[in-house]
């Protein structure tokens, strides 16, 4: 029994050993974990801790970036002064709207040269960018379209109410009055009819050819092309189109437009509002009569084509929107659809449509005639022959233009 006894105390005493031994490696162990990862934990910040100069840089650059957090909000703030103002200053607003009218026409001549680039035409030397900025402004651009055989209709504004090479640079110069002949080219592009429009330039020098195929059905792409032309080339305050056949009084015209240099879109014109003609076969057949109603419902209000004129900021707007306004046959109907949705004032001036026999007692009673022609030949009838009686009878004089302040 005490040897039994005596076996289990020492057997006790083993385990108590034992534990005690584990129990001391352990602590040992852990003593000696610790300090290895003191060790390795030193050795890593050392290699990973920035430098106290770097410490010092870092902090200045908080302390700039504070800066300059607190110097963007003041300006923030003093940019929220600056717009209240604007909507509170109708000066400012104008101003604004000026801004925005000036890029709009920068953008368009960007893409009037890029197109004509592409196109392989010749740039202008007016087209070229650095020169849409600071190049001069005109009063108007007044376009006179023309086709291949009307050579003897040119000749006729020529000797009457157009200006000759000298004369009408000068008017350039100090009226800001621009006249050209506008036309295309010929389905076969430098053919006999291109030959001899370029003759004609060539001795003339007054003509703005159009990268547009010439054909009576194809009016309304050739306006487009015509004020998207004209816009890229001349900064002016109008745009006007004429046709070959009728008689202009230039001064009187500058005279009536320079009346509308406040309004930012105006479109000026004789309105009227025709019949839509549905009959195939008839002149002026419109194709798309659908589209106005029921057979026998007239037009919408628009100019009549044989003169008309548009401010800046629409032959921008046509500028811009080339690709997507919808052509009809009728040119002067195109025009009229283009503006519809737009905040525009159309202003129906009679003085843009006289007659031939008015005209004269109209003159002689100090009304003069801004444009005279036929209705009945949707120009002067037989224009060639009759333009200078009609000059002599209705003309407002030689030296009216270069007399004339706008």
């Amino acid at each position: 029994k005490h040897n039994k006894m005596s076996l289990k105390h020492h057997h006790h005493r083993g385990v108590e050993l034992s534990s005690a031994s584990k129990s001391f490696v352990s602590k040992k162990w852990t003593f000696l974990l610790c300090i290895g990862f003191f060790c390795a934990g030193t050795l890593f910040s050392d290699r990973m801790w920035p430098e106290p100069e770097a410490n010092v840089a870092s902090s200045r650059e908080a302390a700039s970036d504070e800066r300059l957090l607190l110097m963007s909000e003041d300006c923030d703030s003093s940019k929220k002064t600056s717009l209240g103002e604007v909507y509170k200053s109708p000066d400012a607003t104008q101003t604004l709207g000026k801004t925005i009218s000036t890029l709009e026409m920068e953008l368009a001549a960007a893409r009037a040269a890029q197109e004509s680039i592409t196109n392989g035409s010749p740039v202008s030397d007016e087209f070229k960018l650095p020169e849409t900025v600071t190049r001069r402004k005109y009063l108007m651009v007044v376009g006179i379209n023309t086709a291949f055989n009307s050579r003897k209709r040119r000749d006729s504004v020529r000797a009457t109410w157009m200006p000759p090479g000298e004369e009408r640079k000068k008017l350039e110069e100090e009226k800001g009055i621009v006249m050209r002949f506008v036309i295309g080219h010929s389905a076969t592009p430098g053919g006999i009819l291109d030959r001899a429009i370029q003759a004609e330039e060539s001795k003339h020098g007054d003509f703005l050819r159009l990268d547009h195929v010439e054909g009576y059905l194809e009016l309304s792409a050739k306006t487009k092309s015509y004020f998207t032309t004209a816009f890229a080339l001349w900064d002016a305050d109008f745009y006007v189109k004429v046709d070959d056949d009728v008689h202009v009084n230039i001064a009187t015209l500058g005279v009536e437009l320079a009346r509308y240099r406040t309004k930012p879109r105006v479109y000026i014109g004789c309105m009227k509002s025709g019949p839509v003609l549905a009959q195939k076969g008839v002149r002026y057949h419109e194709p798309e009569y659908w589209k106005f109603g029921e057979e026998g419902n007239k037009y919408f209000r628009h100019a009549t084509g044989q003169l008309y004129a548009i401010s800046r900021e629409l032959a921008s707007y046509i500028s811009i929107n080339k690709n997507v306004l919808h052509k009809y046959v009728n040119e002067d109907v195109s025009l009229g659809s283009w503006f519809l949705g737009l905040d525009v004032e159309h202003v129906d001036d009679r003085r843009l449509c006289c007659g031939t026999t008015d005209c004269e007692w109209k003159a002689q009673a100090g009304n003069m005639c801004v444009a005279s022609f036929d209705w009945s030949c949707s120009g002067i009838c037989r224009s060639a022959d009759r333009m200078k009686d009609v000059h002599r009878r209705c003309g407002e004089g030689p030296n009216a233009l270069m007399a004339a302040s706008f």
